[in-house]
């Protein structure tokens, strides 16, 4: 399928495009260790959210335990800068099966999808440290931006109400992370804007997946959510910001 059709539907989900002034900034080439390294951690930060609704919402404890063994090198590697990224490879994957809690309401498909999205989002955090390497960038710590917590701070605090808008700010994390790929890739290099167009596929079923299961969850219809949610994301985008990052707003300094 080419990438503009997985796009259409991407493009209509979210209220906004990336302000063209956020393009600009994104592709000067002093600003390629920052796209990279965020861009790194939000693959993380990605697997560790998706983990997270599992082990709280479907698995028992011992499922939760080997769902933390599996992402326990990714993160070592970074909050602890211990191991060597070329090992992570071979470690992208489960040691025991994972089964439903008995009383989880949830069941199988939560599960299914998240471990599928995990797998990605680790195989394409180990994507982005080869390309990190070959482009010289070493890791460093970086602040995050506003734009998750912007999202999360609207999310309800009753259940499964909770657990519905946060898969639904996991469809709009996905769809945004989508569209800026898309609009990256004609600006920077053959190498990097290959591997970005590579990660459409993936991101735009997330972006489904994440919708598909808070619709299945919900016992109401989510589309005022999913609107409300739309109207905050793409404040968040098209909005002045002051700190450059992959999912940041418009540059403070030139908006549009």
């Amino acid at each position: 399928m080419p990438h503009s059709e997985l796009l259409a539907p991407i493009n209509n989900f979210l209220l906004c495009e990336t302000p063209n002034a956020w393009v600009d900034e994104a592709v000067k080439k002093e600003n390629l260790s920052v796209i990279l390294i965020d861009h790194l951690i939000c693959e993380l930060k990605a697997a560790q959210s998706a983990m997270f609704l599992i082990r709280k919402y479907a698995v028992d404890k011992d499922s939760s335990d080997a769902l933390l063994e599996w992402l326990k090198p990714f993160e070592t590697l970074i909050y602890k800068r211990e191991g060597n990224w070329r090992d992570l490879a071979a470690k992208n994957k489960l040691t025991k099966s994972i089964i439903p809690k008995s009383n989880s309401p949830y069941g199988q498909d939560l599960i299914d999808k998240m471990v599928m999205l995990i797998k990605e989002e680790l195989h394409h955090f180990y994507q982005v440290l080869e390309i990190m390497d070959e482009y010289g960038v070493e890791y460093r710590s970086i602040t995050p931006c506003r734009y998750a917590k912007g999202m999360l701070r609207n999310v309800k605090t009753f259940e499964p109400n909770a657990l519905v808008d946060k898969l639904i700010v996991g469809a709009y994390i996905e769809a945004r992370s989508c569209e800026r790929f898309a609009k990256l890739a004609p600006h920077v290099d053959k190498r990097l804007g290959d591997f970005y167009i590579s990660l459409l596929r993936s991101e735009a079923r997330h972006y489904q997946d994440y919708l598909t299961l808070a619709q299945e969850i919900a016992d109401f219809d989510i589309t005022e959510r999913v609107d409300f949610f739309g109207k905050v994301e793409a404040d968040l985008i098209t909005s002045p910001d002051e700190d450059f990052k992959f999912h940041s707003g418009a540059p403070a300094q030139v908006t549009n």
